[in-house]
Parts: C-alpha cells; sequence; structure tokens
C-alpha cells in the first residue's frame, strides 16, 4: 500500500461511514466526514502524480479530521457507546494509518533527495 491508495480507504470511509453515522442520527454535524472525504477524494490525482502541494493538503486535511475525530468525537461515543462507537473507530483508524502511509512517503522522498 501507498499514501495515494490510504488516502483513497480514508475518503471512501469517511464519506460512507459519515453518511451511515447522518442517516442514523439527522445530525448536520455527521456530515464533517463527509466533506473532508470528499475533500480528499479531490487530492488523488495529484497524489497519484506525486504533486507535493496536493500531498501536504491531503495531509493537512487528514490531521484535522483526525485530531476532530480523537479530541472531539470519540470521548462522547466512548460515553454513547455502540454503533457510533464503531464508526468513530473505523474513521480514526483508516486517518491514522493514511497518516502513517503519508509520513513514509515524506521520509522516502527526502532520502531520495540525498
Amino acid at each position: 500500500m501507498n499514501s495515494s491508495k490510504a488516502n483513497i480507504l480514508n475518503s471512501i470511509c469517511l464519506i460512507v461511514i459519515g453518511l451511515w453515522g447522518y442517516v442514523e442520527v439527522s445530525s448536520p454535524t455527521a456530515l464533517i466526514p463527509v466533506g473532508f472525504g470528499a475533500a480528499l477524494a479531490f487530492c488523488i490525482a495529484g497524489l497519484k502524480k506525486d504533486n507535493k502541494v496536493i500531498a501536504h493538503i491531503a495531509v493537512l486535511l487528514t490531521l484535522f479530521i483526525l485530531i476532530a475525530l480523537v479530541g472531539m468525537r470519540l470521548p462522547k461515543s466512548i460515553d454513547q457507546g455502540g454503533l457510533g462507537l464503531v464508526r468513530v473507530l473505523l474513521m480514526t483508524g483508516t486517518s491514522a494509518l493514511s497518516m502513517v502511509y503519508f509520513i513514509k512517503s515524506f521520509i522516502a522522498n527526502r532520502k531520495a533527495k540525498s
């Protein structure tokens, strides 16, 4: 797997699970991950072409959603439990996985320059 494929997985997960959450709870805040997932989906072509600016935008978006999920949503979901917790854990997991592959990609690119 590479950063492009990890981003595809993350964006699909954010969109699908965000829509699932919206359908289940009818809260507009459940659409926030959908927006981030859509923005990350627009970055896919640039990531495949190794565009540095697009890669940094994708990392920033992924970092923002990861912080929001872990810092704001996860504690509430742990208290409530149920499928909401599963949804948050899945989105957090794919976002964290995506960050790992972005970091690996940046390290590999830095080593290739040297």
